[in-house]
């Protein structure tokens, strides 16, 4: 940085700035943490709602980190002017431990245009193998648990005197909460005030001037972190990877309402068990099955959900062959899981606790004898409709000796999935003459990681 009293700033000839919050991990048996950062332009422009004039947003950033007492303020880790690639490290830490904290305080200048502002953001988790003191107090050692022992919170602040102050709280819990909350777009409010539905927020349009330099801005962001003293071996050798998107939108003609952070999962298909092809694992937490069993009000179940078949949750159901019925599986974000099956008329639903879900979805489709296809797919998160960008329909058909599985998955992490999310669609299950009337031989299952 030129001057020591400014933090340093990233120029952007883009509407979106992408912030790389990057590579939290805990090394050494004692519970220190590792992570890395860095702060990336994703130089990515639609024209989504620019109309006139030019739009241009920069996003000044300072960032501390209090380790026994001691704060290090690490904005001038990092310098220089972004336009295009990436900036480099700005928020490295090594050796962190229960008890650190820290926090970035991102704010924005805006040239030419008042602008709504938007941010979003996403997190993935890893467990990266176990020590061997972790393995005394964690039993799951293939998902990872750093990001839900640490506490944050993001809020609105604003500097004054040369000191951030903290404004209003958007919203805190665990990092995993935090960041579950904003996956699908968080309007800012230019005066800070927090709790606003998109279109009640004021536009950034305080005119501001620095060095000779007109621009337009509102109030900061500011990202607080601590990871509490009693945190122990189960977060050792974790790591996670965090994300933060800043969208500014023209505020002229336009109402607010306008979301650029609108979520994406991407699906693909492929052929087997969508848990074994595409877990980590290669075995789900949980599960939901509608399958044809033996086709009848009573005897061998053909509905069900639940941590697995022992312990599920089941109910009859009479399929007709050949008739497209609608389904819907919930998660409540609090442990509970339901499955309805032909919900416009039976609706059989069944419900059970489930352990939290951490990662991805996916739907298997079993034919034996048999075609099972499932289509016009829908995926909602935190009530939140996301889009899907791959297929949204899957289906399995066997004429012959083998049982044909195909499976379509859906590319979420634990920020997708840490709150409520709802999967529905219409499944159609036609089996042919020579079916054998195995119970297992013709169903869909909904996997969940």
């Amino acid at each position: 940085m030129t001057d020591d009293n400014k933090p340093t700033t990233y120029s952007l000839s883009r509407r979106k700035t992408l912030a790389g919050l990057g590579a939290i991990g805990l090394a050494s048996a004692g519970a220190g943490l590792g992570t890395s950062a860095f702060f990336s332009d994703q130089e990515s422009f639609t024209g989504n709602t620019l109309t006139a004039g030019t739009l241009d947003l920069r996003v000044p950033y300072e960032a501390s980190y209090d380790s026994g007492g001691t704060v290090e303020n690490m904005a001038d880790e990092a310098m220089g002017t972004q336009d295009g690639d990436p900036a480099g490290m700005f928020y490295d830490l090594q050796d962190v431990k229960p008890g650190d904290s820290g926090h970035v305080e991102f704010c924005f200048e805006i040239v030419d245009n008042p602008s709504y502002m938007w941010a979003c953001g996403d997190l993935t988790q890893a467990e990266n193998g176990m020590t061997e003191p972790e393995m005394d107090v964690d039993n799951t050692p293939d998902i990872g648990e750093l990001g839900d022992a640490i506490d944050a919170r993001l809020s609105y602040c604003d500097e004054v005197d040369g000191e951030f102050v903290e404004g209003e709280e958007i919203v805190s819990g665990s990092l995993v909460d935090v960041f579950a909350a904003i996956s699908g777009g968080a309007a800012l409010d230019g005066d800070g005030v927090a709790g606003l539905a998109p279109g009640e927020q004021s536009p950034y349009d305080e005119e501001a001037v620095e060095d000779d330099e007109e621009y337009i801005t509102g109030a900061c962001l500011c990202l607080y972190w601590e990871i509490p003293y009693e945190v122990g071996n189960e977060i050792q050798s974790d790591s996670l990877t965090m994300a933060l998107e800043f969208h500014a939108l023209q505020s002229r003609h336009n109402d607010g309402t306008t979301n650029p952070c609108e979520p994406t999962i991407t699906t693909r298909t492929g052929e087997g068990f969508a848990k074994q092809e595409e877990f980590a694992t290669e075995q789900e937490t949980s599960f939901a099955r509608g399958r044809f069993g033996n086709n009848g009000p009573s005897g061998s179940w053909e509905v069900a959900v639940g941590p697995d078949v022992i312990s599920a949750d089941t109910a009859n159901y009479v399929w007709t062959p050949g008739e497209t019925v609608a389904f819907s599986y919930n998660y409540d974000g609090s442990g509970n899981a339901s499955f309805a099956l032909d919900v416009d008329d039976a609706n059989v639903n069944v419900a059970s606790g489930i352990p939290a879900p951490s990662g991805k979805l996916a739907i298997t489709t079993k034919a034996d004898e048999a075609t099972v296809s499932v289509e016009n797919l829908t995926l909602d998160l935190d009530g939140v409709p996301t889009a899907l960008s791959g297929p949204d329909a899957i289906s399995a058909s066997n004429d012959g000796p083998d049982r044909d599985l195909t499976y379509l998955v859906f590319d979420t992490d634990a920020a997708d999935v840490a709150n409520a999310f709802t999967i529905s669609g219409d499944v159609t299950v036609d089996v042919q003459g020579d079916y054998p009337g195995t119970e297992e031989g013709v169903a869909f299952d909904i996997s969940v990681e």
